[in-house]
């Protein structure tokens, strides 16, 4: 009788033990249903809110701008961080962060901590829309330098020239650093962008980026363009040779280089007011003939004056009706000369490059606007330089020309199906 109520206990306690191990395991899927689903909505949020490599759900978050007047240590005292440990944080992270080198109207963030403290744990500065720099003060400080990830997006533009080329793309809403790279970078040697006509057309294949998706952070390259001017077909395409040490240049369908020794132009995006002229004839000297030997290039005053080509500054001075003045020596046969600069940025003696910024736009001398007179002497004498023919860059060589030539190919089928 013993054994069979002992037995019946044991069955009973059993049952129960078993019965709780199954509720037990009920509950835990049923948890681990509910953590998973927490578990993704956490990481959405955290995936909406990772900014720089931070949680900002995590911190109180301040974005600002940098505004006249303010500094490194300005932002972090206004932020209740004080001297001497703004002085630490700047001479811990020196190596990195140049504290002198914020930019007024560039985004910054703070982060704080989500308690009752005031104090800025991290000072994130965007130098542009891609790279930005990260300064930590909190338990021990760190300064690093970081890039967003980039979206490289390729597009194709094409236009028809009714008035200019800088007017055209605009009125398309195409980005103004595409037209800069356009007309300064890829036909500055080959096409007078001053004497463009009516009918002239280009097409264009070039790579955006964009970060974050959709902000757009500027033109990675061109990678193929076109352009017909006065009814002659100029192709352009992006090639990287193995002697280039990483820098491209641009070369048509033959493989000939678009660069020249000369710039047309030592000003972007101005206008011709006067041209060379011998037998220019002047209303305030009683209609006199007196020759005009420069080439007069209008624009504001502060614009800044490129040198054309490469060489060395022979004179860099203030004189009579010449005002602020540069004159550069090329080689044997070339020189250049800048005139009417409200300021001179380099001396006698200096070596410039090709679009090196040499002055600034000014009415200094003898001039009734703001404007650069442009003068070319060839052999010692002066002439017009838009009726030279200016020697070439140097050429791509031939034992690249199969490479070059299998390479364009596919964006030359691409360019020419562009409407």
């Amino acid at each position: 009788m013993k054994l069979k109520i002992n037995s019946a206990l044991f069955n009973f306690k059993f049952f129960l033990y078993s019965f709780a191990i199954v509720i037990f395991f009920y509950i835990l899927k049923s948890c681990s249903s509910e953590t998973l689903e927490t578990d993704s909505i956490s990481q959405t949020v955290l995936l909406e809110n990772n900014k720089f490599g931070y949680n900002f759900n995590n911190y109180k978050v301040v974005n600002d701008t940098v505004r006249k007047g303010d500094s490194f240590g300005k932002i972090l005292e206004n932020n209740q961080l004080f001297y001497p440990k703004i002085h630490h944080i700047a001479q811990k992270t020196k190596a990195v962060f140049d504290t002198r080198q914020l930019r007024i109207g560039k985004p910054y963030t703070l982060l704080f901590s989500k308690d009752s403290s005031n104090v800025p744990l991290v000072f994130i500065y965007e130098e542009n829309k891609i790279e930005y720099l990260v300064v930590e003060f909190c338990d021990s400080i760190l300064a690093y330098k970081a890039r967003k990830a980039v979206k490289i997006v390729e597009k194709e533009a094409s236009g028809l020239i009714e008035n200019s080329l800088s007017e055209t793309m605009e009125a398309q809403g195409l980005p103004i650093q595409l037209i800069y790279d356009m007309s300064d970078d890829i036909y500055a040697w080959t096409i007078d962008f001053f004497r463009l006509q009516n009918g002239d057309n280009f097409k264009v294949i070039y790579k955006q980026r964009f970060v974050e998706d959709s902000i757009y952070a500027g033109i990675e390259t061109i990678e193929a363009a076109y352009f017909q001017h006065k009814g002659e077909a100029i192709y352009a395409f992006n090639y990287l040779t193995p002697d280039s040490k990483n820098s491209t240049d641009y070369f048509d369908d033959k493989g000939k280089s678009l660069q020249k020794a000369f710039l047309k132009s030592p000003i972007k995006f101005s206008r011709i007011s006067s041209r060379y002229n011998l037998n220019r004839r002047i209303k305030l000297y009683g209609n006199r003939v007196r020759a005009h030997k420069g080439t007069d290039f209008a624009a504001a005053i502060g614009t800044p004056i490129l040198a054309t080509a490469n060489g060395t500054v022979v004179e860099s001075a203030r004189r009579g009706g010449n005002g602020n003045y540069v004159k550069i020596r090329h080689n044997a046969t070339y020189s250049t000369q800048y005139l009417h600069m409200s300021k001179r940025l380099v001396k006698l003696g200096d070596f410039v490059k090709q679009g090196d910024v040499i002055g600034k736009v000014g009415m200094t001398g003898n001039t009734s606007g703001p404007h650069v007179c442009y003068r070319f002497w060839k052999n010692g004498r002066q002439v017009d330089p838009f009726r030279q023919k200016l020697p070439d860059a140097k050429a791509l060589s031939e034992k690249y020309k199969p490479d070059y030539l299998e390479y364009i190919a596919p964006l030359k089928q691409q360019l020419d199906s562009i409407n």
